[in-house]
């Protein structure tokens, strides 16, 4: 069955462009749209889509309205899997949208919406309970903590590793990006956990928890 998708932009030329993208991807069926965040909301209730596809920036602030509807659509609907779109990379706000779990949540930037394989491949991923993570804005939350000690104990090839796994890569796929063997991908993955501390690790989500598990506990900068 198609993957039922709610999108959510106050954007006149950005609605009709998502429309239009979306409708190019194989398996997705656009169900509904909103201009703001209780529009949204309300259709989420009355819909029930499989999954759904929001601006952070919509009215009345233009600021996070994105994030707080995803936290609450998680909250309500816990099967409805959301990605947030931003026009640029806000740690800060990744940070809030993933405070109370990973699960069914990605963040990517807007850049990415015209690959359309990506866009898919997120949308389904948060639909079946997984997370995916712009690779700019890993890149960008790990170097919010590249100076404490354990990141610094990790290899540059660990941690080429570690920003492949936050983006919800599996295996094989570092191990293409990488050029490296499976073999040698599992054995960078087990010393990355062991070193940071989360051998014991056990989230459907655990690429993603790993990286946000470590950083969380830092505490994260204001």
């Amino acid at each position: 069955m198609p993957l039922r998708v709610v999108f959510a932009d106050d954007n006149f030329l950005m609605r009709e462009g998502m429309t239009a993208l979306l409708a190019e991807v194989d398996g997705i069926d656009l169900v509904g749209t909103a201009t703001d965040a209780a529009t949204l909301l309300a259709l989420v209730d009355e819909l029930a889509p499989d999954a759904v596809l929001t601006d952070i920036r919509m009215p009345p602030t233009h600021t996070k309205e994105g994030i707080d509807a995803a936290r609450l659509i998680r909250s309500r609907h816990p099967q409805v899997g959301v990605v947030v779109l931003s026009q640029y990379v806000e740690e800060d706000y990744a940070f809030e949208l993933l405070a109370d779990g990973v699960a069914g949540r990605g963040y990517l930037l807007k850049e990415r919406v015209t690959d359309l394989a990506e866009l898919g491949r997120a949308l389904r991923e948060v639909a079946g309970g997984g997370s995916v993570l712009d690779p700019l804005v890993v890149e960008a939350l790990l170097a919010r903590r590249a100076a404490e000690t354990p990141l610094l104990g990790l290899t540059d090839r660990e941690r080429e590793v570690l920003r492949e796994m936050a983006t919800g890569r599996n295996n094989a796929a570092i191990a293409t990006t990488l050029f490296m063997s499976d073999r040698a991908v599992e054995k960078h993955i087990g010393s990355v956990f062991q070193k940071l501390g989360l051998v014991d690790e056990h989230a459907v989500n655990r690429r993603v928890s790993a990286v946000l598990a470590y950083l969380e506990a830092s505490g994260s900068a204001r």
